[in-house]
């Protein structure tokens, strides 16, 4: 792992002592100290209260003595926050945090949960080194720089106080200050070796941090499986949903206006044959009731079309292709249904390509092809247009993308100008 303290020290071996470096090292490794007695204090208040309440205690003050004993537990994620903000005072790299945002409510799930992750005893384990080992050597740091410090700034303290009489080595006086010149040399070689030492030491303290605060490999790895999950779950509440919208409207106002459609007729052949004049305007209406059931089953097929659900999408891609403006040859080769999930998101993916086809390609011609090849559906929509389509340009060829993408799919666009474009589609068939 690299520590951009130690890179920086190693690059540029001597001027590191008058770079930026040095102070950002002082400054961390000072404010450690005052964190790390800070948090030794704590610890040792709780523990001590925890234990005596714990041992001696009855009822009531068994539970606080309990309570004072998780309190130490789940210490380190405090803690480990701080110092993770902390840390980017020598380090230009945040370190990632080894867990999201818990979905759990209450004080009671969350401390189950985070006694349960391996992330909290890590941090636990560095807020007990921050408090027992970096604050021991951190304390040895600002000795050694406050007395190199005082070392060379000696000739102007014997000035200070003159005619008062300054010891530097006991015993010995200093009579004037060019006699306090030699322990100044000591001071400036003491600054020097706190510079070095103290990028040493924050690289070190980086190096544990890094070690114990940062998100493990395993740990990354199951958040991103549970986020793909997780919208695998959206999507197929999604995708439910729109089947249940689409079963209600088939149902429902459909059938409702094919009704009223039957009614309106009957009633426009009562009042021509009573030659009513009332008979034109039935007419118009059972016409306009006749364009809103078209639009509904328009709107219908679009939510979910169900020859897709009732025989595959192979006759979905076939009935699309018939009633797109452009002519379609469909070649759609599949050995047996596919799952729910793919089905709808090829079906969706052919419609949104015709659509762009039709409407901004020019293309006379449209060509629509499908396999099943090692498990994965291949799609390929090509048309004849003049090319020149650029995928990031919309939205739609992006929502597909991130659509395919929940499946474990991907979506592919070639569009020279000049065409032909094709868009290919691969959609793993075991998602």
């Amino acid at each position: 792992m690299t520590v951009a303290v130690w890179e920086g020290m190693r690059r540029r071996p001597l001027g590191f002592v008058v770079s930026g470096w040095v102070p950002r090292c002082w400054a961390f490794l000072l404010s450690g100290v005052l964190v790390g007695l800070a948090v030794l204090l704590l610890l040792v208040a709780l523990l001590f209260v925890g234990v005596s309440l714990s041992v001696v205690g009855i009822g009531p003050s068994v539970v606080g003595g309990l309570a004072a004993l998780v309190a130490v537990a789940v210490s380190g994620i405090p803690v480990a926050a701080l110092e993770r903000r902390r840390l980017r005072i020598v380090e230009p790299e945040p370190l990632p945090a080894p867990r999201g945002s818990s979905a759990r409510t209450g004080a009671s799930r969350w401390l189950r949960t985070r006694l349960r992750e391996a992330a909290t005893w890590r941090e636990l384990a560095y807020t007990l080194v921050l408090g027992v080992v970096l604050t021991a050597t951190g304390l040895a740091f600002a000795a050694l720089l406050g007395l190199s410090a005082m070392l060379t700034a000696a000739p102007v303290i014997v000035w200070a106080l003159a005619p008062e009489t300054v010891m530097i080595i006991p015993g010995r006086a200093v009579p004037h200050p060019l006699a306090a010149l030699p322990a100044s040399a000591v001071g400036l070689l003491g600054l020097l070796v706190s510079a070095y030492a103290g990028g040493l030491l924050s690289g070190a303290h980086v190096w544990v941090a890094r070690s114990l605060l940062s998100a493990r490999e395993d740990s990354l790895r199951s958040r991103v499986v549970e986020l793909t999950r997780s919208r695998a779950r959206l999507a197929d509440a999604f995708e439910a949903e729109r089947r249940r919208i689409e079963r209600d409207l088939h149902d429902g106002a459909q059938q409702q206006l094919v009704a009223l459609s039957m009614t309106l007729g009957l009633a426009e052949l009562e009042l021509r044959e009573q030659d009513s004049p009332a008979a034109p305007l039935v007419a118009r209406a059972r016409g306009e009731a006749r364009q809103a059931l078209d639009q509904l089953r328009s709107l219908v097929r679009g939510i979910h079309p169900q020859v897709l659900t009732d025989h595959g999408l192979p006759a979905a891609v076939g009935e699309l292709a018939l009633r797109n403006p452009v002519p379609v040859t469909v070649d759609i080769d599949l050995p047996h249904r596919l799952p729910t999930a793919v089905e709808t998101t090829a079906y969706f993916t052919v419609t949104e390509a015709l659509t762009n086809a039709s409407k901004h390609s020019g293309a006379d011609h449209v060509t629509v092809t499908g396999r099943l090849r090692d498990g994965t559906l291949v799609l390929d929509v090509t048309d004849d247009g003049h090319g020149g389509a650029d995928p990031d340009a919309g939205a739609g060829l992006r929502g597909l993308a991130d659509r395919l993408a929940i499946l474990g799919g991907t979506l592919t666009v070639t569009s020279p100008v000049g065409g032909p474009t094709r868009l290919r589609a691969e959609v793993p068939c075991s998602a």
